[in-house]
């Protein structure tokens, strides 16, 4: 499976091939929180692949807008939520703008 083509439930090593592929990220963690949501609406019967948390830093988030920083970490994983991805909760870290 390539990062752009999914062929089965999404896995947070997909969406950290997506990410990494897009964003060249500095520090990168996905953690699939799907068991947490058993029984809530669009979870998975196997308890993997519908809800997840990205913590990111990148270079190319930073100086951006929180909407636009989210915006482009949701474009970087369409093919994800395309293929079952129902939540992200999204952890965006920031180098701190230089001293002027």
């Amino acid at each position: 499976m390539t990062p752009s083509t999914p062929r089965s439930q999404p896995s947070a090593e997909l969406l950290a091939a997506l990410l990494r592929q897009r964003l060249q990220p500095r520090q990168l963690e996905v953690i699939d929180e799907s068991a947490a949501h058993a029984g809530h609406m669009e979870a998975s019967a196997s308890g993997r692949g519908t809800h997840f948390r990205v913590r990111i830093a990148a270079d190319a988030l930073d100086g951006l807008s929180r909407v636009a920083a989210h915006r482009l970490v949701y474009d970087a994983l369409r093919p994800a939520f395309d293929a079952g991805v129902h939540a992200l909760a999204l952890e965006i870290e920031r180098s701190p703008a230089p001293a002027v």
